[in-house]
């Protein structure tokens, strides 16, 4: 590895192959980052993604850098309309989510701090002091595992729980999206390229978008708002 390799910055990105994940791919990037893609299968409903997560890193050149994951435990648990049959998905009909005071039945018990777990043992190994992550707060709020309040602690635990965090040198998450407007994601991404049209963001795991979960209508009001059109087909 040459000595100019071994200088450059280096970060972790969490990516679905959802919008989200994907703009935190380029902001890293935009960022100066080289980037080392992480992907989870935990037997998610919309394992579709994991393919689209496939062709995002394949667009930016990291392809044979990029880790898929496998936690089959997490459709074991169940407890999820994302991992469990049984849990119907919800279509919205009469508004969206935000600000609600429950937690949506989307929500998975412990799958980001799960992935953040994982995520920094694999930034330790690559020499990463960042870990990109495309929570938000704003859009679900519901969530207890997107929360600024949850990252900071996360980042407490790092560094007291990792070699490089002992050493003083640390590992940071960052949420460049945590407190975005879906609209705003989607503007700050189509300034840097990002590539919506390889990523997908419907719970229902279908070639095509079913257009009325939350998911789906949340990423089609940040495309309208933005004055942009969605570069995905849709079924509705």
């Amino acid at each position: 590895m040459s000595a100019s390799n071994e200088n450059k910055k280096r970060a972790v990105i969490i990516l679905s192959g959802g919008l989200d994940s994907t703009t935190c791919m380029g902001l890293a990037k935009e960022a100066g980052y080289e980037l080392y893609p992480i992907s989870f299968d935990y037997g998610q409903r919309h394992k579709i993604e994991i393919e689209n997560a496939k062709q995002v890193a394949e667009h930016y050149g990291v392809g044979h850098r990029h880790k898929i994951i496998k936690l089959d435990f997490l459709r074991d648990f169940g407890g999820s309309a994302l991992t469990d049959d049984s849990i119907d998905v919800p279509n919205v009909v009469d508004g969206l989510t935000e600000g609600a005071e429950e937690i949506p039945v989307t929500y998975v018990p412990g799958r980001n701090l799960l992935f953040l777990s994982i995520s920094t043992s694999y930034a330790e190994v690559t020499g990463s002091e960042a870990i990109y992550i495309g929570v938000n707060a704003l859009d679900y709020s519901g969530y207890p595992d997107c929360r600024p309040e949850f990252i900071h602690k996360v980042e407490e635990v790092i560094a007291l729980a990792t070699k490089v965090g002992v050493e003083g040198k640390g590992i940071t998450i960052e949420t460049p999206l945590i407190d975005w407007t879906k609209a705003r994601i989607v503007q700050e991404g189509l300034k840097i390229g990002v590539p919506y049209e390889l990523t997908t963001s419907c719970y229902n795991g279908k070639a095509e978008a079913c257009g009325v979960c939350d998911s789906c209508r949340l990423r089609l009001k940040g495309f309208e708002e933005a004055g942009s059109k969605d570069p995905i087909p849709y079924l509705s």
